[in-house]
């Protein structure tokens, strides 16, 4: 039997920059964690607010790979897109990330996974957007609502041994 934690996903503007970081603890190794970000299936499985049923449609995840993927829920239909400049196995990934309502929109974002005593894992992102005002608009638009869900629904992969 695992002892699960319950976690929150931290989110803030760095002051005076146009950049929000991330950060957010799981009861798996950096390697379960990493394996979940860069396998299209189990991306799928997690990504996103309750009630979004993710579609993959491009999935190249290595060092100059790029995917794309479309989210659909009960309020409609979006779509993303990205190329991934870096992907460190198990420590980082670099990847640029559009939402195709906004194609001037590109944020470029870094997550660094950081392993922790007793098997756990930290990621840390950060993303770079073009401006203050954008910075503050995605922090407003309920960001949150699909990243502690989607966390919370991959924390339910590792617990059952599916991820």
């Amino acid at each position: 039997m695992s002892t699960t934690t319950k976690n929150e996903a931290t989110i803030e503007a760095v002051p005076d920059l146009p950049v929000i970081k991330t950060t957010r603890e799981f009861d798996a190794t950096p390697e379960r964690v990493f394996r979940a970000h860069v396998d299209p299936d189990l991306y799928a499985q997690w990504v996103g607010p309750n009630g979004t049923e993710t579609e993959i449609q491009t999935w190249d995840a290595r060092t100059g790979g790029s995917w794309a993927f479309r989210g659909t829920s009960a309020g409609g239909e979006h779509s993303f897109y990205g190329s991934f400049h870096e992907v460190r196995p198990n420590e980082r990934i670099v990847q640029t990330f559009t939402w195709a309502g906004d194609p001037d929109g590109v944020s470029l974002e870094t997550l660094v996974f950081e392993a922790l005593e007793g098997g756990r894992c930290r990621i840390v992102a950060t993303s770079v957007v073009e401006t203050i005002e954008v910075r503050d608009q995605w922090l407003s638009s309920g960001m949150e609502v699909g990243v502690n869900d989607g966390y919370a629904k991959l924390d339910a992969l590792f617990a059952n041994d599916e991820a």
